[in-house]
């Protein structure tokens, strides 16, 4: 039987993310940026179980993707893997953590035959890294939280055949917004996000190496439209009539592949 990956985002937004994996026995998280209670109950809609998670990967230490980390530390004994200079910031403050492991950027480790590996992506954090999860048949990448696309998540996305991008901010919105000037270039900098042409630019990239499947992930809640996102990275990709591309839900659960 092959080794496949099914990715549904348990919630993907500016203020909080979470993703479930699963193949074949062996299931995981990406981030745990709501609530462990939101997290335990969209895991029970799924069909599943905290105590069956057999590793957490955090990106980094922004508390919209670590906001349920020291709760869940209690409710299961799953490795929490984080960059090494996260994990320091995140354990200053939530010490009462348990099972993190800290790591080198493009580190490497084996999950129920599953090799997970960190590559660097650029933000203004004390570190921040992309995943990919990779079995002799099928490979799974995210990269978000990303202020431009750096050769590191080029080189570990490009053989993927599913991805979760950052599609953070439309441009017009972010320049009419309420935001102040500080902020907008804090997420238009190399240290921010990625904005919707970005990340269609980047997928149609993606789409001429072989990738199929692409979720856009952490949407602004302010400055992005799901709607507007979806039409960008589909304009982008209409030479690929096989490609499935599917837009994470702020806080419902989204089934991907």
């Amino acid at each position: 039987m092959k080794k496949t990956f099914s990715i549904t985002a348990l919630a993907a937004s500016s203020s909080g993310n979470a993703y479930y994996i699963k193949c074949g026995s062996t299931e995981m998280l990406i981030d745990a940026g709501i609530s462990a209670k939101g997290i335990c109950d969209k895991l029970r809609l799924i069909g599943t179980d905290i105590s069956n998670i057999k590793a957490i990967f955090v990106t980094h230490e922004h508390v919209d993707h670590v906001k349920g980390l020291a709760v869940l530390s209690k409710k299961c004994t799953a490795p929490i893997h984080m960059p090494a200079p996260s994990a320091n910031e995140y354990l200053s403050k939530y010490p009462q953590t348990h099972n993190v492991v800290a790591h080198d950027v493009g580190y490497s480790c084996d999950v129920g035959g599953i090799k997970v590996t960190s590559f660097f992506t650029s933000h203004d954090s004390c570190a921040c890294v992309g995943y990919t999860f990779e079995t002799e048949d099928d490979k799974f990448g995210i990269a978000t939280d990303m202020g431009y696309i750096h050769k590191a998540a080029v080189e570990a996305l490009t053989s993927c055949r599913s991805v979760v991008l950052e599609s953070n901010y439309d441009e017009k919105k972010l320049e009419c917004g309420s935001y102040p000037p500080l902020l907008k270039d804090r997420i238009r900098s190399n240290m921010g996000h990625l904005s919707n042409y970005d990340c269609a630019a980047f997928a149609r990239y993606l789409a001429e190496r072989g990738t199929k499947n692409f979720m856009l992930g952490h949407l602004s809640e302010e400055n992005n439209d799901p709607e507007i996102a979806l039409n960008i990275t589909s304009r982008a990709l209409k030479d690929f009539g096989d490609v499935v591309i599917k837009v994470a839900s702020k806080k419902d659960v989204t089934f991907f592949i």
